[in-house]
């Protein structure tokens, strides 16, 4: 299985969008600073996540999910969580 998932800075107030076959593993990553992108983050919270049974799926998920409306459908979704 193949995750996508979504995670927010609330100090930052940034949405990150990335894919991994290790959703625990990568969320680690994340925490501890090794993810180039995410290290200037202080505390990830994941907030969506979504299984795919293979990465060309998962891809293109994650593709959609970068996008303008996909990031529409992200800020909603942060908004139902309570976070904004």
């Amino acid at each position: 299985m193949v995750s996508v998932y979504a995670i927010f800075d609330e100090i930052k107030k940034e949405v990150y969008v990335g894919l991994t076959n290790n959703l625990e593993r990568r969320l680690s990553e994340h925490k501890r600073g090794q993810s180039g992108y995410t290290k200037k983050y202080r505390n990830p919270i994941i907030f969506h996540t979504e299984e795919f049974e293979n990465y060309q799926l998962a891809r293109k998920r994650e593709k959609y999910l970068k996008s303008g409306i996909g990031k529409e459908y992200l800020k909603e979704q942060l908004k139902t969580a309570g976070f904004v």
